[in-house]
């Protein structure tokens, strides 16, 4: 007599009631509002650069002079910006004309101003040569031949 196997049975989960649309409208809405309150932050970029800078040409001083043109180009460019949208907004609101601006001659007070404005542009413009002089040089050090002979004596 042959056995019957019984293949052993499933307990049977206890059903959930249906959630109404209600319910699932606020499920949603807490779901939405938990993913809006979770801030994207944008990855962080270094202010200054590590390292050294690279050297594209033989000569070092040949960077320099690379590096002080590019900066000149970049103060060239916003100045030529902001002049432009200046220049714009006074004639459309007709406070002064293109050929105002271009007859206009400078009091001594703007002459100062512009003078003060130069040499700080002019020096942020040799900071690289000056920097280079200085490590040349090598700061603190004896200039003419008498510091040096009084360098030694003492």
């Amino acid at each position: 007599m042959a056995k019957s196997v019984r293949k052993p049975t499933r307990k049977a989960r206890p059903s959930k009631p249906a959630k109404s649309a209600r319910s699932r409208k606020r499920a949603s809405r807490a779901s939405s509002a938990a993913s809006s309150q979770t801030p994207v932050t944008a990855p962080r970029l270094a202010r200054v650069a590590k390292g050294r800078k690279p050297q594209y040409f033989a000569d070092p001083a040949t960077d320099k002079l690379l590096w002080m043109t590019l900066t000149l180009m970049e103060e060239l460019s916003v100045t030529r910006d902001r002049l432009d949208v200046v220049e714009r907004l006074l004639a459309r609101k007709r406070v002064l004309s293109p050929a105002e601006i271009d007859g206009w001659v400078a009091d001594a007070k703007a002459e100062s101003d512009r003078a003060s404005r130069r040499a700080a542009f002019v020096g942020r413009m040799m900071r690289a040569a000056e920097a280079e002089l200085a490590e040349a040089t090598g700061r603190g050090m004896p200039v003419s031949e008498r510091e040096v002979i009084a360098a030694v004596e003492e």
